[in-house]
């Protein structure tokens, strides 16, 4: 009988019209080379192993000789779970829930190139990313009103030219052309228990859905100080890049049943903000054979204060699918490498990510959460020319609480409470040549 006025409850909140929240923080990606991976990215912005360099500071390019080539991919594998209790202000006690695995694991593959022009000068070309997720919650997952599916995907073309001023400091730009898409949505339970035919239509059927692309321009700016032969520091700024994900939108909440059993889609768009980064590195070489760096990064989540989707046909309001009151995000990272012999050198790192949001404002759909690195690696010299490189990193996440509502300001006619769990690991590999 409980389990029936919750569902009741759930109901009366659809019909209401009440948003969903589909996305939360943290789809910023880090990996952008499995060289970098395999000492947790400490230092990037003052490292110079090969053209993936550029991606992270453009300055480092006045470091590499002639032209090089670096090319990789990187196997991320997230083992995630949300489990909690789904209840009402309209009655006493809760149903559990739970959804294992909710995000998908993937490949992330990169390119660069660098051309070393004179002394002073030099360009290249990266394709990567810094942004992508993707999440889905079961249809069996009861919570799946506040979001069951989240998307980004972005693919960067970044020229970059670099200038060396003088034997200490080097200069560098870059401008980046962002190509991004992404689809989010919300869904009513497939698993609720039989109440009349009409409730009973609602299974399964979409919420609320929205899918998108579109394609934007950015920039980075990068700088490193060669204090002496040992010692360097590289700072590096990436501007925000604003999307407008132009599509289509579906669902109860937008056509209603009538257009869902039709397949009725809506033109819409819906604004996503890629936000500004920076970094700050450091590199030391302590003996012939051994080097530390580490890094400090900064990203301008708090920028990220709303998700609105605008369908014209449904009026001029946009529809406001959450406050997010997102906070900046930190990330710390020190690392070492170990130049076993001629050809052979081991890396080795550990960094801390802090959540991009509180408990307060957490989501189920992207758990987001601190987060603690510990990376392993190694690069081989197999000739004058040509280079291997290969990392791995296991990640905790911590586990956090999470609450998510839909109803008045003095009734929640269904709830969520619970927490996420779980840990990532990454492996890469990375294959480097100069001419």
């Amino acid at each position: 009988m409980k389990h029936n006025k919750i569902t009741l409850a759930l109901t009366a909140a659809l019909t209401l019209g009440m948003s969903a929240s589909t996305m939360a923080a943290g789809f910023q990606l880090a990996e952008y080379s499995a060289t970098g991976l395999g000492r947790a990215f400490a230092g990037e912005a003052a490292m110079a192993d090969n053209a993936s360099a550029q991606f992270r500071n453009p300055a480092m390019m006045t470091y590499l000789e002639g032209t090089q080539i670096s090319l990789g991919a990187i196997y991320v594998d997230p083992n995630i779970d949300v489990k909690g209790n789904l209840g009402s202000d309209l009655v006493e006690g809760s149903i559990p829930t739970q959804a294992n695995d909710i995000a998908h694991s993937a490949v992330i593959p990169n390119f660069y190139l660098s051309h070393r022009i004179n002394e002073q000068w030099a360009v290249g070309l990266a394709l990567a990313t810094n942004y992508g997720m993707e999440t889905e919650l079961g249809g069996d997952f009861l919570g799946t009103v506040f979001g069951n599916q989240a998307n980004i995907m972005s693919v960067e073309i970044n020229p970059n030219v670099a200038y060396k001023i003088n034997d200490q400091f080097s200069i560098g730009a870059g401008v980046r052309y962002v190509m991004g898409e992404g689809h989010f949505g919300a869904s009513i339970p497939t698993n609720l228990p039989p109440i009349d035919p009409a409730v009973d239509l609602l299974k399964g059927q979409d919420l609320k859905y929205m899918e998108g692309d579109d394609n934007a321009w950015g920039w980075q700016l990068g700088a490193a100080w060669q204090i002496n032969e040992n010692h360097r520091i590289g700072a590096n700024y990436r501007s925000a890049v604003d999307l407008k994900l132009k599509g289509e939108a579906s669902g109860i909440a937008y056509t209603g049943m009538q257009g869902v059993a039709t397949g009725q889609k809506l033109p819409g768009s819906m604004a996503l903000t890629l936000p500004a980064t920076a970094e700050l590195a450091s590199f030391h070489q302590l003996t012939d054979k051994f080097a530390m760096h580490a890094s400090f990064n900064w990203t301008d989540w708090s920028s990220f204060d709303k998700l609105e989707a605008s369908i014209p046909s449904l009026g001029s309001q946009p529809d406001l699918i959450k406050e997010e009151n997102w906070e900046d995000n930190y990330r710390i990272a020190l690392g070492a490498t170990y130049q076993y012999s001629n050809k052979l050198a081991l890396r080795t790192g550990v960094a801390y990510d802090t959540s991009a949001v509180n408990d307060e404002h957490r989501t189920q759909t992207i758990p987001e959460t601190d987060r603690l690195w510990l990376s392993l690696g190694a690069g081989y010299q197999w000739s004058e020319n040509l280079s291997f490189d290969a990392g791995f990193t296991y990640i905790f996440a911590k586990d956090a609480s999470m609450e998510e509502s839909l109803g008045t300001d003095e009734v929640d006619l269904i709830s969520f409470e619970g927490e996420t769990t779980g840990n990532v690991w990454l492996a890469g590999i990375q294959a480097n040549y100069r001419f």
